[in-house]
């Protein structure tokens, strides 16, 4: 019988150790200093600071933008479609895959966190946790202060309202915001036109 990694339990999205093991502590550490160099480039520096991200995350466009402050996990499990646009003091735990389409413009402060611990106390304190995959769809706006948690969806077109906690899926056309996030309104045909 062969016996998964921790790296691969995590992609499975199984109970894995993230905090003892080695392999993946190197590759956090890893991240951790790319984004310490990104962090700490110019806003001159626009060709250095591009390339970094393209080092950082498994797959990028062309045209994005990330304004540091900025920090993840791991980086490889970030992809980023054309027209990306992050501003300031955002961050990504990407312990499963984080997935975002075309245009996606993603205000200050956001937090996406695909990472959870268990409720029993002895997994939990054994460094154990799960990470399950985010997945945001092209044409999308998410306010200010946005909490996206593990396995959430956001379909295309949609507006998140600052400050939402996104606990649950997201239809395409819709605005949503709260805590927890829920779906406010549909979009009309006329917004959703490109």
């Amino acid at each position: 019988m062969t016996t998964l990694s921790e790296k691969e339990k995590a992609a499975k999205g199984m109970l894995y150790d993230a905090n003892y093991n080695e392999q993946l502590i190197t590759e956090r550490t890893a991240c951790k200093a790319l984004c310490y160099k990104y962090n700490h480039t110019t806003p001159e520096q626009t060709e250095e600071r591009n390339n970094i991200i393209r080092k950082l995350f498994g797959k990028t466009g062309n045209s994005f933008c990330i304004e540091p402050m900025f920090t993840c996990d791991y980086g490889y499990n970030i992809e980023i479609g054309e027209n990306f646009y992050m501003n300031v003091n955002c961050v990504i735990l990407d312990g499963a895959k984080v997935t975002f389409g075309n245009n996606v413009f993603i205000a200050p402060g956001c937090g996406f966190y695909t990472a959870g611990h268990p409720q029993n106390v002895k997994q939990r304190n054994a460094g154990l946790e799960y990470a399950y995959p985010i997945k945001i769809g092209n044409n999308v706006w998410i306010g200010a202060q946005a909490s996206i948690l593990p396995g959430v969806t956001i379909g295309d077109n949609c507006v998140i309202g600052a400050g939402s906690v996104v606990t649950k899926d997201i239809p395409a056309n819709t605005v949503a915001a709260g805590n927890p996030c829920r779906v406010i309104r549909e979009l009309s045909p006329e917004e959703t036109e490109q």
